[in-house]
């Protein structure tokens, strides 16, 4: 088993454990917010495959395509003079813990929709990352008004263990589909899994469903 493969199995046992990273956990007797199945924490534990890309600044791109009018790739100075979309939500991990009242700041996905203008063909979402993470979901949960493509994290620079210099918030399902160090937005007419999603875990990822696996 290669280095590579042993960290994926490692994170699958976590899941199956449901447990992940350092925690310091809190607890609200009658909490209504607080998916299935999940523990609230005041941490932000860091889970990834073992590798953590370095990437400047100067040297980031992002690339939006597929089943688009106008694709875009967009340099960091292009990112930033985007308008700017302030949200706080709730984070939901696949291992069980939450956190509470996020405060992100970036670019709506809204926004990134109205400049590339999908075809009407276009119903998914393919995300990849500088580390070659993927993830899926449908277009229509990633047109909430909360999903956004986040580079601050409660008034702070997105740090390169959770995801910068920027990464996807997906507030409504659990935290592996809002993938860290985005690279690649593609649309689609066709859905394509993910690395997680092809390794059993749930295409869809709803924490109030407690959908975890497929």
């Amino acid at each position: 088993m290669n280095e590579n493969d042993r960290l994926t199995k490692t994170k699958e046992n976590w899941a199956k454990a449901r447990r992940g990273g350092e925690e310091r956990e809190v607890f609200y007797e009658g909490d209504d917010r607080l998916p299935p199945g999940q523990h609230l924490v005041e941490t932000w534990p860091v889970l990834d495959l073992g590798q953590k890309p370095d990437i400047p600044l100067a040297e980031w791109t992002l690339i939006v395509g597929g089943a688009v009018a106008a694709p875009l790739t967009w340099t960091w100075t292009d990112f930033l003079a985007q308008p700017q979309f302030t949200d706080i939500s709730d984070f939901h991990c696949v291992t069980s813990w939450s956190r509470y009242d996020n405060q992100w700041e970036g670019v709506s996905f809204q926004h990134v929709t109205s400049v590339v203008q999908p075809h009407p063909s276009a119903r998914f979402v393919l995300f990849k990352s500088y580390d070659d993470y993927t993830t899926n979901l449908p277009l229509s949960a990633c047109l909430d008004d909360d999903v956004l493509l986040t580079y601050k994290w409660n008034g702070r620079p997105l740090t390169k263990e959770h995801g910068g210099p920027v990464r996807m918030i997906i507030p409504k399902r659990y935290a592996w589909k809002g993938a860290k160090w985005i690279k690649e937005i593609t649309f689609s007419d066709h859905d394509e899994k993910g690395f997680w999603e092809v390794r059993g875990y749930s295409n869809t990822a709803l924490p109030w469903k407690n959908d975890r696996y497929g």
